[in-house]
């Protein structure tokens, strides 16, 4: 039957001194609006006459959870020099919950002729001016609001005229008033497509008064944030910016986008601008709950180019990252793959070649991306391997052998970046390295990792696009997650490889236990938090997470293993269940009784 308009009415929360829920205006059918957006609304309400200096500071502090335009009505809060001196598009702390202030009997503290209010909360991120999320692990927040009489009219009104800086929001107040975006950059000297996420407004953005789409280009426009910028490119000629007064971008009944910008695109040739209109198409891709059909991009009026959705193919920045089956090692060490197709019982087929015959027994396996060969670890993590899965062939020497004495500090689980070059750790407490094989081949080169600080490299995996590395790192029995930016000097036989500038990407777990990416921006971990259970979870690289990210439960998990495709089901291995499935909307299900490192290509 034919599916019906949904008729929605705005919904509103009622907070205490500051919101207000609309009493007139008609219900409205919903229009096509960004992936995910909120209906949950906050309408800020100017302060009342004669409003006490508790009614203030409640009523700024839920003012700035708002939409409204420029936050006006939180500045009414302000005097006017503080008003003046607050930009709150500057930055944004984003606590645990919604800041706690002291003197809630509305006495505050002598601050000479005002009142002082301490704030309150556990910080556990921030947003700067280009939108990149920064988590920290938590740490105890405090800031102060001071307030003052100022005269108006013929009365005198408490007025704020000391704030923290920028916007200081509660968790669940931030992740309804903002989304995560990836926006596109090539690597640099590459065709490869990188994410880069931000966080951008979920509705109308109150400062720049932006749609979500129109904030997604300018913030494209704008360059790469400063983590990953030294190790990407924007075909964009310099100074390219939307067109003045761009507010609003509206695909039309074909999914076709037209981007209107300055001047300075007109300098881009064809080519180059089809580069820039796949990077609008892909930054915008998720924006919208059906499908971008074509990107045309316009300068002084005049079109510079059209990219329609099939063209826009050739840049994907998932292009070549494997099949749709995964992997796994089986309980004679023998590489074989399970085939996703609903089948039951199930049956491993084994590859071609000596991982699948038995000739080279694994512990630990990769697939390279075209799913033409694989790396193993065999010998209780002593040797590696490289070899056709594809064809027979004669048995294989390794390429790599440690010389560590325990299996625990010797070989990690291999990995596979875009490129076709292999990644694996050295444990051994004598010499700990990180080795990358160029092409999959020896001779090793070892990759200096800045920022160890005396940690080791436990386990290892790099992104499809090669320009970022995921490392768990152990020190005094704890593992860290953190994500590197993978600089390349050079090239062919001179070419350099670094790994620099860590950052943490779960500073809320106490320990890690395994990870794999799960797309351009994301990861599924393994971990738990102090106190807690193991739990599984996806998460953004910049570390930024939801109540929706946390899966099913599954006990003694070891391994795990995601698609680039988020439409293939989660893989784990789990001591209590086996080699085990998570398809979407369904719970774990067992696919072999006996197994180990379960796989997706790279």
């Amino acid at each position: 039957m034919p599916r019906l308009p949904v008729l929605l009415a705005a919904v509103s929360l009622t907070l205490a001194g500051c919101a207000t829920i609309p009493h007139s205006g008609d219900v409205e059918p919903v229009t096509q609006s960004p992936h995910g957006e909120s209906q949950v609304r906050v309408y800020a309400v100017p302060p009342k006459e004669k409003a006490g200096p508790d009614e203030i500071v409640d009523g700024f502090l839920e003012a700035m959870t708002s939409d409204d335009p420029d936050f006006a009505m939180a500045r009414k809060y302000l005097t006017k020099q503080a008003s003046k001196d607050w930009r709150p598009e500057d930055s944004t702390t984003v606590l645990q919950d919604a800041p706690d202030r002291a003197d809630a009997d509305g006495t505050g503290q002598g601050g000479g002729s005002g009142l002082k209010y301490p704030l309150y909360g556990e910080r556990i991120a921030e947003v700067d001016s280009a939108h990149s999320y920064q988590p920290v692990t938590p740490t105890s927040y405090k800031g102060t609001i001071h307030l003052v009489q100022q005269k108006t009219g013929d009365t005198k009104e408490w007025r704020i005229d000391q704030l923290p800086p920028g916007l200081v929001l509660g968790e669940y107040d931030f992740q309804r008033n903002y989304r995560s975006v990836d926006k596109y950059y090539f690597a640099s000297g590459r065709k490869q497509l990188v994410a880069d996420p931000v966080y951008i407004r979920q509705r109308i953005d109150p400062t720049t008064r932006m749609d979500p789409f129109t904030q997604a280009v300018k913030s494209l426009l704008d360059g790469p944030t400063n983590w990953l910028k030294p190790v990407v490119d924007s075909p964009f000629p310099t100074g390219t910016q939307l067109a003045r007064g761009t507010r609003s971008l509206e695909f039309d009944d074909r999914n076709a986008l037209k981007v209107p910008l300055n001047e300075n695109a007109a300098k881009a040739g064809r080519a180059q601008c089809r580069k820039m209109a796949a990077q609008l198409f892909f930054t915008l891709r998720d924006l919208t709950s059906t499908r971008v059909g074509q990107i045309e991009l316009l300068a002084g009026g005049s079109s510079l180019c059209v990219l329609s959705e099939d063209q826009a193919a050739e840049f994907a920045p998932d292009q070549g990252t494997g099949g749709e089956d995964p992997y796994f090692v089986n309980a004679q060490g023998r590489l074989a793959q399970l085939k996703i197709d609903g089948s039951d019982p199930v049956v491993p087929d084994p590859v071609a070649g000596p991982f699948g015959d038995g000739r080279t027994k694994l512990d630990t396996v990769a697939v390279a991306r075209d799913e033409r060969r694989a790396a193993g670890v065999g010998g209780g993590g002593k040797s590696l391997y490289v070899t056709s899965i594809v064809n027979d062939g004669d048995p294989v020497e390794p390429l790599l052998s440690s010389a560590a004495k325990q299996p625990k500090d010797r070989l990690s689980a291999p990995s596979w970046d875009g490129g076709g070059d292999l990644w694996v750790a050295d444990r051994d407490p004598a010499k700990p390295r990180l080795l990358r094989f160029a092409g999959g081949v020896a001779p090793p080169k070892e990759v200096p990792v800045d920022g160890l600080d005396g940690r080791r490299i436990e386990a290892l995996r790099v992104s499809a696009d090669g320009v970022r590395i995921a490392l768990l790192l152990t020190q005094e029995g704890r593992t860290s997650l953190e994500i590197g930016r993978v600089e390349r000097h050079g090239s062919g036989a001179d070419e350099t490889v670094s790994v620099v500038e860590l950052q943490s990407a779960a500073p809320q777990m106490e320990t890690v236990t395994a990870v794999s990416w799960a797309g351009p921006s994301r990861l599924v971990v393994v971990g738990k938090e102090s106190g807690g259970v193991q739990q599984v979870r996806y998460m953004q690289t910049d570390g930024s997470t939801s109540a929706a990210g946390v899966l099913p439960g599954l006990n003694q998990v070891t391994a795990i293993a995601a698609a680039d495709n988020d439409e293939q089901p989660v893989m784990a291995d789990s001591q209590d269940a086996g080699i085990v499935q998570l398809p979407s909307g369904a719970n774990w299900q067992t696919m072999v009784e006996t197994g180990s490192s379960p796989v997706y290509p790279g």
